[in-house]
């Protein structure tokens, strides 16, 4: 009677040379990427000036004029280039706040980088992020 193990739609012998290759190949691509290697694509907007001076999550208050941003998972800390998908205006922020909280929506930019990114007037533009610097370690 002949064993096999199922994986994938790969049927192996149990006792194959390629019984661990497999599993090992998988474990090795899922858990080796680095956190540099995050992008996204979607909507970006920006602050409203009434929050300017109020504390973000990170406990840092909101400063118009400083080249931060909201993400809902970045770590604070981390150092992502947006960039405007219409335009291909682009700029470097600080993470140091939580959201934005509107569906659809996957980072809010201080005012500063919102002028940076011919972004004020739409109000909402598509973006990507990608991360350039991880947070760094506590």
């Amino acid at each position: 009677m002949k064993h096999y193990l199922k994986a994938k739609f790969l049927y192996l012998r149990p006792f194959g040379p390629l019984r661990w290759a497999l599993p090992a190949l998988l474990l090795a691509t899922s858990c080796g990427g680095s956190r540099n290697a995050f992008t996204q694509s979607g909507q970006g907007s920006y602050y409203a000036d009434k929050f300017a001076g109020r504390p973000t999550t990170s406990g840092a208050p909101y400063r118009p004029g400083k080249m931060t941003a909201a993400h809902n998972t970045l770590p604070f800390g981390t150092r992502i280039k947006v960039t405007n998908v219409r335009n291909g205006k682009s700029v470097k922020v600080t993470v140091n706040d939580r959201g934005p909280h509107v569906k659809g929506r996957i980072v809010d930019v201080s005012r500063k980088a919102a002028q940076k990114l011919d972004l004020v007037d739409a109000g909402v533009v598509p973006v990507q992020l990608k991360v350039i610097k991880a947070a760094p370690k506590k």
